[in-house]
């Protein structure tokens, strides 16, 4: 039971850190610097950080319920 929930929590890790990292290279795609006004960019590399961890979250979470409630069907029968 132990073994299990720690392979979890280690898939769980992996899993977030693989999407943060994705949406990073996603987003770096975009120039948020026209967005904003000249002369700041720091404030455009935090909202790069923000919208990469709430993205990035948003994702890796849905991957992951999907994924543990694919494994919960066969219980269904």
């Amino acid at each position: 039971m132990e073994v299990n929930i720690a392979q979890q929590a280690m898939l769980g890790i992996i899993v977030h850190l693989a999407f943060f990292a994705i949406t990073w290279w996603a987003l770096q795609g975009i120039k948020i610097e026209m967005i904003l006004k000249k002369g700041k960019v720091g404030h455009a590399r935090v909202l790069l950080i923000l919208l990469t961890i709430t993205i990035g979250s948003a994702v890796s979470n849905f991957f992951l319920d999907y994924l543990f409630w694919s494994r919960q069907i066969p219980n269904l029968f």
